[in-house]
């Protein structure tokens, strides 16, 4: 398993619109991904689970994949998370 703390980069958190992207994102890998704040753990692969994190801007959280393409898995979703969340925002 490969973990990986990790600083948001968006100024408005985690909210629907990144959130479905990084779920679709998850989703083109095998291994598990998860996020862990504090005690708890989110599944990257739901929407719902990842929406109930409500990570607000600039949150620190750590990033967990384990699986056949977890190295992949993890240089993709840190980029994401940590690089292009707001990228496609509308600012609306």
């Amino acid at each position: 398993m490969l973990e990986q703390e990790i600083l948001l980069s968006s100024q408005r958190g985690l909210h629907l619109r990144p959130a479905g992207r990084l779920c679709e994102l998850a989703m083109r890998y095998r291994c598990r991904s998860q996020m862990v704040i504090g005690d708890k753990s989110f599944n990257l692969k739901s929407v719902l689970s990842v929406l109930s994190a409500q990570v607000a801007a600039e949150r620190e959280i750590l990033l967990q994949c384990d699986g056949a393409d977890e190295r992949e898995a993890m240089e993709a979703l840190s980029k994401f998370l940590t690089e292009d969340m707001d990228s496609g925002e509308s600012g609306d």
